[in-house]
């Protein structure tokens, strides 16, 4: 079906150039193959190559820290990043959000400069074991705390296991026991939550949240 409408293309041009008087121009044949080989190495250099050097030189350039991952930084050396959550157990120290990946300790991730473990329980909300743990914790917090509501944080993981940031209710509802723990008045221990809290992303997107790391860092500083 191909060739004969390409004839038929071709044997009209040569009847037009004939009735007009010139001689007719020879078909000019396209390989399939080198276009698209063409097509396929031009395409790979721009977009594998050209494209993601220009975003990263652009990147590293007006957004050098968060290029660079975010990371915290504490008498010249890395500790974490603002991206990704760390286990703290201590009464000393606020606790991020349950983790599928429990974590990774954090001597190991810096000794090995490895990734910690990512993902999630991938239990459905009916899955018995999910809600015997979720009805476990929550019994446990509420009880250690004058049976005061539980923040959903406190008790649910997040797709990653590695979210670095808890709701402003997780922490304040932490605070008590850091407050008792270090020896502070629970309402300097608020306030460091208030100082640490950030807003909405332009002011509507998202949820208020407060970084665990940075919080816990910034309690250090108390010297307490």
């Amino acid at each position: 079906m191909h060739s004969t409408a390409t004839t038929m293309v071709q044997d009209d041009s040569i009847q037009s150039a004939a009735r007009a008087g010139h001689p007719a121009a020879a078909p000019v044949a396209h390989s399939v193959w080198k276009t698209s080989i063409l097509y396929t190495l031009v395409t790979a250099v721009l977009l594998g190559l050209v494209y993601p050097l220009v975003v990263d030189g652009l990147a590293h350039i007006f957004f050098s820290r968060q290029a660079d991952g975010s990371l915290i930084l504490r008498n010249g050396q890395v500790i974490g990043s603002e991206l990704l959550a760390q286990s703290f157990t201590s009464d000393r120290y606020f606790h991020p959000r349950p983790s599928a990946s429990n974590y990774s300790d954090s001597s190991d991730f810096a000794a090995n400069s490895t990734t910690p473990p990512s993902g999630g329980s991938n239990l459905a909300q009916s899955n018995k074991a999910l809600v015997t743990r979720i009805q476990g914790d929550i019994d446990k917090l509420s009880a250690a705390n004058g049976g005061k509501p539980v923040p959903i944080d406190m008790v649910t993981q997040s797709g990653s296991g590695l979210d670095p940031d808890i709701t402003p209710e997780n922490a304040y509802f932490q605070a008590p026991r850091v407050a008792k723990a270090r020896g502070l008045t629970e309402d300097a221990v608020r306030k460091l939550i208030a100082d640490h809290t950030a807003g909405r992303q332009l002011g509507f997107l998202g949820e208020p949240r407060v970084n665990v790391l940075e919080l816990n860092l910034a309690l250090d500083g108390m010297g307490h």
